[in-house]
């Protein structure tokens, strides 16, 4: 069984003592993080080293940046998302981990948030969803598992919302913005978490602002989303919700999926 992870850190600096305690307890094979906010030479390697794990991260100063950590050797490691040479954000992270069964590809991603709306930001959001699609349809050919797996600042429907109502305005839950979520389905790929559960209530990201981890005011915006390939060797999937009380939290919390691949 391989379980793989995704968690926006936050700022991995910051949360490091959060993210070494919860991959001791958690025990993920991989794991894919987001807005790392760390040059790649600043990484605070040697603890998830001494844990373990394997290591590639592609950074930026002071935002953005994704890391994947892998028990296993991390492969045909690409970062930066095909489609535009002259985006410089550090928001995608691409590697093959093999296995006894085959390899899995997997992809961890930071997606643009997207507000103000109106803007240049918003265009980006939509221009990056359009490349990230057309990333898939070239991935969906090789006729692998992978999955594809992050922050995605996309509220998928009015249930991924404690508070729908309150989001109408802001861009991670635009009618563009869940149409190009919609199309990434349409591919073929899978929502690992609806695969197990239609409830309501289940949130990945509770601001730091209003109470709202206290009120339990969420949503689910950090998905995994499995090709057919994944899919079918799909185990089960869940949300740490727990580790949002933690001391010095993050503000989003890991998902993870397990698949039956060895």
């Amino acid at each position: 069984m391989l379980k793989v992870a995704t968690w926006n850190i936050n700022g991995v600096k910051a949360r490091l003592d959060a993210l070494t305690a919860w991959l001791s307890e958690a025990s993920p094979d991989i794991v894919c993080l987001q807005e790392i906010k760390s040059v790649d030479e600043a990484f605070p390697r040697e603890p998830i080293e001494a844990l373990g794990y394997n290591l590639q991260t592609h950074g930026q100063k002071g935002f953005n940046g994704v890391a994947i950590l892998s028990k296993r050797p991390l492969e045909d490691v690409t970062p930066r998302l095909a489609g535009d040479d002259s985006d410089e954000q550090a928001r995608f992270l691409e590697a093959v981990v093999s296995t006894k069964s085959g390899v899995l590809r997997v992809a961890s991603a930071y997606m643009p948030n997207g507000n103000p709306l109106g803007g240049e930001k918003f265009a980006y959001k939509l221009a990056w969803m359009e490349r990230l699609r057309l990333w898939v349809d070239e991935r969906m050919e090789l006729e692998e598992p992978f999955l594809l797996a992050g922050d995605y600042n996309i509220i998928p429907e009015p249930e991924d919302a404690r508070h729908p109502e309150r989001w109408t305005d802001d861009a991670l839950f635009q009618p563009e913005v869940r149409r190009a979520w919609r199309e990434l389905l349409a591919t073929g790929l899978t929502d690992a978490i609806r695969s197990v559960s239609d409830d309501p209530g289940l949130y990945t990201f509770w601001d730091y602002q209003a109470g709202a981890w206290q009120k339990n005011n969420g949503i689910r915006i950090d998905h995994v989303l499995m090709s057919p390939e994944a899919a079918d060797r799909f185990a089960g999937a869940g949300i740490d919700k727990h580790v949002r009380a933690w001391e010095k939290p993050s503000d989003h919390v890991p998902v993870w999926v397990a698949l039956d691949l060895d």
